[in-house]
């Protein structure tokens, strides 16, 4: 098999990969998409609000 849309290497694979994933990412009408990336965005929020809800910035600091 020869011809100009012959794929060589491993590379061709890694193409395909970024190719596939940057459709994914700037297509605005897939569902999935939405949803993972509003999924994401509730997680770090999520993360966010439990890490820094023990943080009371008005408390006296402790004596060293």
């Amino acid at each position: 098999m020869s011809g100009p849309n012959v794929k060589k290497g491993s590379s061709a694979g890694v193409m395909d990969w970024i190719g596939s994933a940057c459709r994914f990412a700037t297509d605005r009408n897939d569902f999935r998409r939405n949803l993972l990336v509003n999924l994401g965005l509730f997680a770090a929020g999520v993360w966010v609000a439990r890490n820094l809800s023990d943080f009371d910035l008005m408390s006296p600091q402790p004596a060293a």
